[in-house]
Order: C-alpha cells, then structure tokens, then sequence
C-alpha cells in the first residue's frame, strides 16, 4: 500500500511561511530511473471541491504505481501566489522530490518555479493550469477551457432565447484558466448578436466578493437577464447575489464546476447550466505522465485534454455525470 505524506508547512502567505524559499542544486529528481518516487502534487488552492477530486486522482494514481508516494500540499487562496512559488521552492530545496505536478496561480509568476525545477533534473507537469511561456515537454492536463466556455455560452444563449443583457464574472486575471475561459465566452458571444455584455467583474476567486460585485451589477442593471461565472467561487456568489435579490429563475446563471453548493442550487433553479470538468483525471494523468517520464517510459495519456459535459437539472442525476460529481478510484470517470 502506498503512503500518501501530510503537509508538513502549509503556505497561506509568505510571512505566515516559515518555510525555506531556497531552491538546492541537483536534488536527483532526473538522476536514476528505477527507485521510489517522489510527486510533488500542488492545486492552486486546498479546501475546494474541484481540487479534492484532483487530489483523489492524484493519490489514486500513485497507489497503483509501484515505489511511488504522492505529496499532496497547497496554499488557501487561489489569489496567493507568492504563497505558491514559496510553497514550490521549498519542496524543490528538500531534495527528494523527483516529479513536480502542480496548477500554476499565475501563468507568467511561475514560470521559473517551473524552469528552477528542469534545472535541477526534477519531471514537471502541469495540471488545470500551465505557465507562460509553457515549456514545450511540460505537458498541461486541463480541460479544453475555450470550447468548454463557448458551447456553455450557447446553452445561455439557448435559455435567453437569443437575446438579452449578460454579465460575466471572472475570478483572477493573469491565470490562464481565466483567461481562456473569458476567450471562450466572448466567441460564444459572438455567435448571438442579440446578447449584449453590460458588465464584467473580477470576483478574484472568493465568494464574498462575487457576491459583492454582483449585487452591484444587479442594482445598476436591474433588467439583467443572465451571468457567466467562470469559477466555483464566482458562481456561488453570483447565485446568491441571485437568490437574495428575489429573481430565481429570472436571471440565467451559466458557471463553472461542480461543487455540492452548485450542485443543490441548479436543482432549485437558481443556476440553470455548470460545466463539468474532470479533475479527477486531471491529476490521475498528471501524476501517471510524471512518472512515466521519471522512469523513462511511453506516456500513458498523451491526450492532455481531459474532457468537459455541460450539466442541467435534467441530467444530473444520469450516471455519466454521477461519476464526475462523486469519483473514486474503485469507479473512476471516463
């Protein structure tokens, strides 16, 4: 049975750290082939749903590997970045790390996180979220956001009838998650002349700022008609924002993942439509590529696109998306 390791130093900012950032010389993360390794697993944030379906991937993949033990560790906000690269450093300065995978919070930010790593012989993928300029033998298990995010805005488009005032709402700008998901909606909205965008806010991926901000695109649009939310914490927040303004099932909310808050609001109509990713094949492949690389060989998921489904309250119940909400190693999803 293979041992999944606690987090020793749990980064919520740089001062609260207490950790080295100094980044050691040849650790031997690329040196010998055979041996025990090490991953280094790293979300952009730990005590998110989505990032607890990674980690379920992730430590499912390594305990079917032989010899390998997975490291799972993380900061508490998305929006920590220096707490991120902080957080890397130090696990690349303990010198048994061997295969870093890990979600960028910002794309151009960790970019030498990434080329410290190469340097220093230790395997990197990336997972959800790569880095700018994206190393190419760094691979990038994540959803296909662009498409994703277009056909989820035809399902707006779809619900509005082909006409109406929309709002979107992202969460952090610089990441690239974020960025192609706002890719996506604008080519969606592209394709529907008769929707107008009247307002975009950041709700820099915390709940009660997207609550906030779009309390205030309600009051100064009240004949608002739909809201693209582009993460967890931005749907949630637009949904309530929704709800206590008393216009359930009048304003169309479209938003990203599947967490059990989002979940139990599109079966009460507050939220009309959720893209579903597929974390946990993101780190299950993402681990899986690590290691196969460490040990020299064939990649055994060289597609690095994980996959989507738009999910509405009539087909949440179906088994295919049942395997996304609720994963596990024993019944994995597709």
């Amino acid at each position: 049975m293979k041992k999944v390791l606690s987090a020793a130093c749990v980064l919520v900012s740089v001062a609260a750290a207490g950790c080295s950032v100094g980044v050691r010389e040849q650790t031997g993360g690329g040196g010998e082939q055979g041996g025990p390794i090490k991953i280094a697993v790293v979300p952009k944030a730990i005590g998110f749903d989505f990032w607890e379906k990674v980690r379920v991937g992730a430590e499912c993949a390594g305990g079917k590997q032989p010899d390998v033990t997975v490291h799972w560790d993380g900061v508490h906000a998305e929006s920590d970045v220096s707490g991120q690269q902080s957080l890397l450093q130090d696990l690349l300065a303990q010198g048994d790390v061997r295969g870093l995978v890990y979600a960028a919070t910002d794309a151009k930010a960790l970019a030498d996180v990434t080329k410290s790593a190469q340097g220093q012989g230790t395997t990197v993928v990336n997972m959800d979220s790569g880095t700018s300029p994206q190393p190419p033998d760094v691979p990038v298990y994540a959803t296909n956001n662009v498409a994703a995010a277009e056909q989820a805005t035809d399902l707006l488009a779809e619900q509005l009838g082909g006409r109406g005032k929309v709002a979107f709402i992202e969460f952090q700008a610089g990441t690239s998650t974020n960025e192609t998901r706002g890719e996506g909606f604008k080519r969606g909205m592209a394709k529907h002349p008769g929707l107008q965008l009247v307002a975009q806010q950041s709700s820099d991926s915390d709940f009660n700022r997207a609550l906030q901000v779009t309390q205030d695109i309600l009051t100064a649009n009240p004949d608002l008609n739909g809201i693209y939310a582009a993460n967890e914490p931005s749907v949630l927040g637009a949904a309530e924002a929704v709800r206590q303004a008393g216009k359930t099932g009048q304003v169309k909310i479209i938003g990203w993942d599947t967490s059990e808050g989002e979940i139990k609001a599109l079966r009460d109509g507050v939220i009309t439509g959720l893209i579903a990713q597929n974390p946990f094949k993101m780190g299950y492949a993402a681990v899986n590529a690590a290691v196969a690389e460490i040990r020299g060989e064939p990649n055994p998921a060289p597609d690095t696109d994980t996959g989507s489904t738009l999910i509405t309250k009539e087909n949440v119940d179906s088994p295919e998306v049942q395997k996304l909400l609720n994963p596990s190693c024993d019944n994995p999803p597709a």
